[in-house]
């Protein structure tokens, strides 16, 4: 991959334009009418998940929510690069990876609600729960390439990072072993440009992407507010990993539009200046003029995709609030993958002082403080 870390690749002008860009319009040559159309169903279905997460925990149903809105075509495009047996190692605000990775949407909310420990099976779409251990999943996604590799599979995993969290350790650690092992990893860095309340340069005087080629890793910086920009990058990234050549690294340049989490209020922090900039390059508006350029659309298209994303929201909704709490009794379930002493003596205990037993809760197991 060459040095584009002072030019962004970008396919997509904000006016909806196409632009000039031979490589990596190749890259995307099969990109037709309707999966542009598709991609833009997705962008507007996971914008409105977003929606009704905000809105839930405003009301009182979540106790919690990582909003994504402006990150959709970083989060849509690179979805769509992927393979249905590649894996993804998320962190905590990918619920539009997890839309398009086919993720029930009645299922988004469960972690966030506090009924369960996951939101969805991992194993059914091939991809991880919401992580909250900022950069972890930097090693993650690097140790399962690695055993994959040894295990004789051509798949690749992503693990998907902000600014912020590259600063971590894990992710540096996470870089000099892919490096080293030629693990078959994608590094995908969605800078937002501000990691809770401070903003990229302090996290990097230099373009992060950067960081990658001190490991010998090839990088890429993308325009993260183009879909198809986006997914040209990804599906190149991707084919190297599946075809033996090894980590990559690409950092998409978009914009958290919204809060950090609900718990965040940026009108603190963040200049509104620099807010109403960025929404002039919204991702969702971008493509819509692309569309409208192409004659791609019309309004019983506009209609189907606002029905669609409408139901889609009432069932993210309606799921959430009619969430059962759990039994007492499940705290233990899942905590470890065989079963554990130590689990099983304070399943045990508390089972016991949930019935009033003094005598079996009273006293504490051997080597519980």
């Amino acid at each position: 991959m060459p040095d584009r870390s002072v030019y962004p690749v970008q396919l997509i002008q904000p006016d909806g334009r196409r632009v000039l860009d031979r490589e990596h319009a190749a890259l995307v040559a099969d990109v037709g009418p309707e999966q542009l159309r598709r991609m833009y169903e997705d962008m507007v279905v996971a914008r409105r998940i977003d929606a009704e997460g905000t809105a839930l925990q405003r009301q009182g149903q979540l106790g919690l929510w990582a909003p994504l809105l402006g990150q959709e075509a970083a989060q849509v495009g690179s979805a769509h690069a992927l393979h249905a047996d590649d894996y993804v190692f998320c962190s905590y605000r990918e619920a539009g990876v997890a839309y398009v990775r086919g993720v029930d949407p009645s299922e988004i909310t469960r972690l966030w609600r506090g009924v369960a420990h996951y939101c969805w099976d991992p194993n059914a779409v091939n991809m991880t729960n919401p992580n909250i251990i900022v950069g972890s999943q930097g090693l993650h996604a690097t140790g399962y390439a690695y055993a994959a590799h040894l295990d004789g599979a051509e798949i690749a995993t992503i693990a998907y990072f902000g600014d912020g969290g590259s600063s971590q350790g894990d992710i540096a650690e996470a870089l000099g072993f892919a490096a080293s092992w030629s693990a078959p990893v994608v590094f995908f860095c969605q800078n937002n440009h501000w990691a809770i309340s401070e903003p990229v340069r302090v996290q990097s005087q230099t373009p992060i992407v950067r960081r990658a080629y001190g490991y010998g890793i090839p990088g890429v910086q993308v325009d993260g507010n183009d879909v198809l920009a986006v997914l040209a990058v990804t599906r190149e990234a991707v084919a190297r990993a599946r075809n033996g050549g090894g980590p990559s690294f690409v950092e998409a340049l978009t914009y958290r539009m919204g809060p950090h989490t609900t718990a965040d209020d940026p009108t603190r922090y963040r200049p509104s200046a620099e807010l109403e900039e960025w929404s002039r390059r919204d991702p969702i508006d971008r493509l819509h003029r692309l569309l409208e350029r192409e004659s791609l659309l019309d309004p019983e298209f506009e209609a189907r995709v606002k029905a669609h994303a409408d139901e889609v929201g009432h069932r993210v909704r309606t799921a959430t609030i009619e969430m059962p709490d759990p039994a007492p009794m499940d705290l233990f379930d899942h905590v470890y993958a065989t079963p554990h002493a130590l689990i099983t003596e304070q399943r045990r205990e508390y089972a016991a002082y949930l019935a009033g037993d003094p005598s079996e809760s009273a006293a504490p197991s051997e080597g519980v403080p």
